[in-house]
């Protein structure tokens, strides 16, 4: 029972770790890449908190970016292994499509994430720990405080300029 809270906490941290890197390196701080986004980091602002981690808020609620690749990657390896992995990238990658969303931060986060998870699946680690960890993640950025997360993730930008 507590190697299986240990991993889901581990997984919590590798998902946040790798959706946040794939977001900032497609440059999601930095403006508003989908309808609505934009206006999600400005309500966050007037609430406190940062506009550029509100722009990346705003991009994540708004299409799939790689917060939903990576959870859908995790179903799918638990599902299917890496083939279902790489059939919900495809499926975030449609996704994107119809939100028009110029981007491909889903897709990527979907893919890599499809090989993090599932070589993790052969240290022991289940696909689930990583189902979990990810709403964990999502929770952490989406769900807690929308002024704090968005500071946070204004830092994170500002280092990768």
């Amino acid at each position: 029972m507590l190697d299986e809270i240990l991993h889901i906490l581990a997984a919590a941290i590798i998902s946040w770790i790798l959706f946040v890197t794939v977001d900032i390196f497609f440059r999601l701080p930095e403006a508003g890449g989908v309808s609505g986004a934009s206006a999600i980091a400005q309500d966050i602002k007037a609430g406190g908190g940062a506009l550029a981690g509100g722009t990346m808020m705003g991009n994540i609620v708004c299409s799939p970016d790689a917060s939903a690749g990576t959870l859908l990657a995790a179903c799918g390896v638990y599902v299917a292994g890496i083939p279902g992995g790489l059939a919900a990238a495809l499926m975030v990658f449609i996704g994107n499509r119809i939100c028009h969303d110029p981007g491909y931060a889903g897709t990527t986060g979907a893919v890599i994430a499809t090989f993090v998870i599932y070589g993790f699946t052969l240290v022991g680690f289940a696909a689930t720990d990583f189902v979990a960890g990810m709403v964990i993640a999502i929770l952490s950025i989406q769900g807690l405080s929308h002024a704090h997360a968005s500071r946070l993730l204004a830092r994170l930008w500002r280092v990768r300029q």
